[in-house]
């Protein structure tokens, strides 16, 4: 299973937009599941359903922060350099759908909407766009991986 199906199988399955990116990455990531998990649990519905930026767009930039992050009190080049490359991932993640923004992606008007999720029903899925999303952002942050490995070797 590539790693967009697996994203897009963990959203199917009930985790919200960010878990399901992140998840995918699981085997990547010095981290246990659960704990992955519930770091990304607050992200889906734009950060917790405030329809701000999109949870996959943030699932992948907790995987890039576990992966390329630095963790000290930086205020130099390492920190520029991982800005950079969490602003190239919402680049591209953005050529893609024009927006890096929930509401916008889903063509909503609310801004903080309630925060009782609607119940995931095939109705659910045939209205929203998230799975295809949710794909892309996990093929978006698999492919800059694969390029950060090939520049690292």
């Amino acid at each position: 299973m590539t790693r967009r199906e697996a994203a897009m199988a963990n959203f199917l399955k009930g985790y919200n937009c960010s878990q399901s990116v992140a998840l995918a990455f699981a085997d990547m990531i010095d981290i246990d599941e659960a704990t992955l998990s519930k770091l990304s649990s607050s992200f889906g519905g734009g950060m917790g359903r405030l329809r701000e930026v999109c949870g996959s767009v943030s699932g992948m930039f907790m995987v890039a922060g576990l992966l390329y992050g630095y963790d000290g009190p930086e205020t130099g080049q390492l920190k520029a350099d991982h800005y950079a490359r969490i602003q190239e991932l919402a680049r591209r993640f953005e050529e893609k759908h024009g927006s890096i923004v929930c509401r916008e992606l889903l063509g909503l008007s609310v801004r903080h909407d309630v925060p009782v999720p609607e119940a995931r029903t095939s109705e659910y899925y045939k209205k929203r766009p998230c799975p295809e999303i949710i794909g892309d952002a996990a093929e978006i942050l698999e492919q800059f991986i694969n390029e950060q490995n090939e520049q690292n070797s």
